[in-house]
């Protein structure tokens, strides 16, 4: 199975368009060691010849280009893309969706009851792809024990884990959460049994994660703050990061301590806040995290397991 970053920021990207933080100012003049970053998304393919999507982000169409591997050429129009699974129905895992318009057949989408009501009721893109391509919606199932598999995706068997978190903001049940509104997913490999867990937002690991994490060869986490009140001490937000529905990297009960015990041989923060100082290279937190064998995802990050 192989796996590709396309977008490793949160919400807004690296820099973010209005932000003038000590980070995204530094990126934009180059003062700091710093890469910039789309916002998250992943690949995956288990015979580098036909690719599944998670989330579609707003710089899809960047990412593609980033990757010519989703453009094969093969015929007038034409994609390496054989399904799109939505893990939430944010604005920033979605909105890439209407860059995809222009197919000649419906797209493929995996999402759940929760995030397919949302994305009709709430915020009806899919009603919007009705009048161009058309969307062929698959129902994820998140009973304990279901797994499902994606046409043209061979030897992939995937499971979605319920996580609790908020629905989007424009969701008729935004205060009052229902099972599917967010998950992780555990893909694993038939041919070799290796197994990945990506949960690129997580407000808390809650028991029944803990086998899912406990197994996985790599995983793939919430790396959006490094401290609860991150945005609070820059004057940007009064939000706290588990306000937002995503662990702080550092302190009791962070994602650090949580991930320390666990076996997995790669561990990687994903969907990354622009006010993190993770994404300096020379930072005492990136340090912290080399120590503990922690890395930090970016943008055309590749690599199998």
């Amino acid at each position: 199975m192989r796996i590709r970053v396309l977008g490793s920021a949160a919400g807004g990207g690296f820099p973010q368009w209005n932000c003038n933080c000590p980070n995204c100012d530094g990126v934009r003049k180059g003062t700091i060691e710093a890469s910039p970053r789309t916002q998250s998304s992943i690949a995956i393919s288990s015979d580098n010849v036909n690719w599944l999507l998670f989330n579609a982000s707003p710089d899809i169409l960047a990412q593609f280009q980033r990757f010519p591997e989703l453009q094969p050429g093969r015929a007038i129009r034409d994609t390496a893309v054989k399904g799109i699974v939505l893990m939430d129905a944010q604005i920033d895992h979605t909105t890439g969706l209407f860059m995809l318009r222009e197919g000649n057949t419906p797209l493929d989408i995996y999402c759940t009851d929760m995030v397919h009501e949302d994305l009709t009721q709430g915020n009806p893109v899919f009603k919007v792809l009705d009048h161009f391509c058309g969307v062929a919606w698959h129902q994820i199932p998140t009973a304990a024990g279901s797994t499902f598999q994606v046409e043209g995706i061979n030897d992939i068997r995937i499971t979605a884990v319920p996580l609790s978190s908020k629905a989007p903001p424009f969701s008729p049940h935004r205060h009052d959460p229902h099972e599917g509104d967010n998950i992780g997913i555990q893909l694993e490999d038939t041919r070799t049994g290796k197994k990945l867990f990506y949960a690129p937002g997580l407000a808390s690991i809650e028991p029944h994660l803990l086998p899912f994490m406990q197994q996985a060869n790599c995983l793939m986490v919430d790396g959006t703050c490094w401290t609860n009140d991150e945005m609070q001490a820059l004057g940007i937000s009064n939000k706290l990061s588990l306000d937002m529905g995503h662990m702080p990297q550092s302190g009791s009960g962070g994602m650090i301590e949580a991930l320390r015990p666990l076996p997995a041989s790669h561990k990687i923060l994903i969907h990354i806040n622009n006010t993190n100082p993770i994404l300096r290279e020379d930072s005492s937190e990136r340090q912290i995290l080399e120590q503990e064998h922690i890395a930090v995802a970016f943008d055309g990050m590749d690599f199998s397991l």
